[in-house]
């Protein structure tokens, strides 16, 4: 199932307090002009939130790239660990996007993004309920959609 809008937004302001807002009052010795970035963060989350969980597909993949982008920047491909898809922003990307950057996951992998073991991964792929990647594993559309018809239940 997909987070809630207050759900994600609290992530997402959490983390950008975390990697970005609290070094910079570090920076700035705690300059007021930080609270009033914590606030803006802070509606704007609330906005965000709601383009990815309830806004159309192109502006929800278009909010969930610009976030990825800026929360996990790296010079290598983006690769949470399993864990991380169990959080309600690790959920909202796997319920409007899949994967942001993988044309494949592992079994682990696409386990996590649904909430359950690689073994129920297999199954699914054996029943035809996952798409089988040609060069293995499995295709994170398959995934999201799997998420997709799962919250239309």
């Amino acid at each position: 199932m997909p987070p809630t809008p207050d759900e994600l937004a609290d992530q997402l302001v959490r983390l950008l307090a975390i990697r970005l807002l609290d070094p910079l009052e570090i920076l700035l010795d705690g300059d007021e002009s930080v609270t009033a970035l914590r606030d803006l963060v802070r509606v704007r989350a609330g906005r965000w939130a709601e383009r990815i969980v309830a806004g159309d597909d192109a502006t929800a993949v278009g909010t969930v790239m610009r976030v990825i982008a800026t929360l996990y920047p790296d010079d290598g491909p983006f690769s949470p660990p399993p864990q991380w898809w169990g959080t309600p922003l690790g959920r909202a990307v796997a319920w409007r996007v899949g994967h942001p950057t993988a044309t494949s996951v592992s079994y682990a992998v696409a386990g996590a993004m649904l909430g359950i073991s690689r073994q129920g991964v297999h199954d699914l792929v054996t029943r035809g309920r996952l798409t089988r990647h040609p060069d293995g594993g499995v295709t994170p559309e398959s995934v999201r959609d799997r998420l997709r018809a799962r919250s239309d239940a």
